[in-house]
């Protein structure tokens, strides 16, 4: 027999009980399931020294090892015509500043044309042995389209453009934060400036708190 409006009467029938708690458990740990994958999603990087790269060998390296310390961040390549010039400005300031309060880092690219065509590792052995660089190498990346490195993407998203060619510079403060970038054919002395700025604010701040 059906009750009024032709809906039927409810049943409390064993099967129907059980299919009931079957349905409630279902659900139950779908929520339990959904909370927890929120709960153990992975943080999203909040700067720059939050990322891991590789090295130039492959290896896995975190960033963290740079915090603290104002980095200049450089895509650069071997067979630019700006790659002479670059790397002996960038290896004078490496020297100059030391590695106790900065460090050069660099990205090498071969987005632009045929101006870095050679495996991480020669790469970094042809800036040593070519143009005598100390600075940290890392990994051949790329730092533009869907492919582009996480840890570079974040740096191009900070001041929202894309490097147009290589030795774009991004000067990273102790925080893992961009300051300042400087494209291909701005003046090194300018970075050179910026740079020393920030270093300069890092020992007084920690004379300070000495």
């Amino acid at each position: 027999m059906e009750a009024l409006g032709g809906y039927p009467t409810k049943s409390s029938s064993p099967k129907a009980k059980k299919v009931t708690v079957l349905l409630s458990m279902t659900v139950g740990v779908g929520c339990l399931f959904l909370l927890q994958t929120q709960l153990v999603k992975p943080r999203k990087p909040e700067d720059f020294y939050s990322f891991e790269v590789k090295d130039a060998k492959g290896r896995t390296v975190s960033l963290e090892r740079y915090r603290g310390k104002a980095s200049l961040v450089v895509n650069v390549a071997s067979h630019s015509e700006q790659t002479e010039a670059n790397y002996r400005s960038l290896q004078e300031l490496h020297r100059e500043l030391g590695t106790s309060h900065f460090n050069v880092l660099a990205f090498p690219c071969g987005q632009f044309g045929d101006t870095e065509t050679g495996t991480s590792r020669d790469i970094e052995a042809f800036a040593k042995s070519t143009h005598g660089v100390t600075f940290p190498f890392f990994s051949k990346i790329k730092i533009m389209g869907s492919e582009a490195d996480p840890a570079f993407k974040f740096l191009t998203d900070s001041v929202q453009k894309i490097p147009k060619w290589n030795f774009w510079k991004f000067l990273v403060n102790p925080e893992g934060k961009v300051v300042r970038f400087w494209r291909t054919d701005e003046p090194m002395e300018s970075v050179r400036q910026e740079a020393t700025a920030l270093v300069r604010e890092i020992i007084l701040k920690k004379r300070v708190e000495l």
